[in-house]
């Protein structure tokens, strides 16, 4: 393809999002305002989002009590915007079990507090070894699990999303809130990895 031709496919796509949003503002189903508002979600929509959340839950116990119970609103008690999004779900990581989320269809995923989905997450692959082999797939990403840790997939479907809140590492008793969600990666959250010291 060249240059000029995907010149003409961007020109193109950028008139198609004018005439769709155009659409949606005359037949009443969005104002300009209320897309403004969702182009600013996703934009702000990041791992360092959910970072925070598994930081505050690991210092602030009510706080994890709240994001277990009602995910949706922990984010938005973060100033994270839920507007509009499916509901936000919690896994919790214990000693015992080990969560790891998929979507087994397609590429469901929290982006108000993770971001746009990584490469991989959406891989044909990475689905089917998640159900397939979990134990195998999070020992390729270097998680190491007891025999005894039962490994829980979860799907995140367009109706419920799902994130894991990871255990905490040891000797991270006395770190502040900046310096715990600065070891909290995307894949932790997702399950595939565990955050470390």
């Amino acid at each position: 393809m060249s240059i000029l031709d995907t010149a003409l496919l961007e020109a193109d796509s950028d008139q198609l999002l004018v005439a769709v949003r155009a659409l949606l503002t005359a037949k009443g189903i969005l104002s300009p305002e209320e897309i403004a508002e969702r182009i600013s979600i996703t934009d702000k929509g990041s791992p360092a989002q959910g970072a925070r959340m598994v930081a505050r839950a690991w210092t602030d116990p009510d706080y994890r009590a709240r994001m277990l119970a009602d995910a949706t609103a922990a984010a938005e008690e973060m100033g994270i915007m839920m507007r509009g999004m499916p509901p936000l779900g919690v896994l919790e990581n214990t000693p015992s079990v080990h969560n790891l989320v998929v979507c087994t269809l397609c590429s469901c995923y929290p982006r108000a507090v993770l971001g746009y989905p990584p490469f991989w997450f959406k891989s044909a692959a990475y689905r089917a070894r998640a159900v397939r082999d979990p134990r195998g797939l999070v020992a390729e990403w270097g998680t190491q699990l007891a025999d005894d840790v039962k490994v829980r997939v979860v799907d995140s479907t367009a109706d419920y999303r799902w994130m894991v809140l990871p255990m905490r590492p040891a000797g991270t008793e006395t770190w502040g809130l900046e310096q715990l969600a600065a070891i909290v990666r995307e894949g932790d959250m997702i399950g595939v990895s565990v955050p470390t010291a």
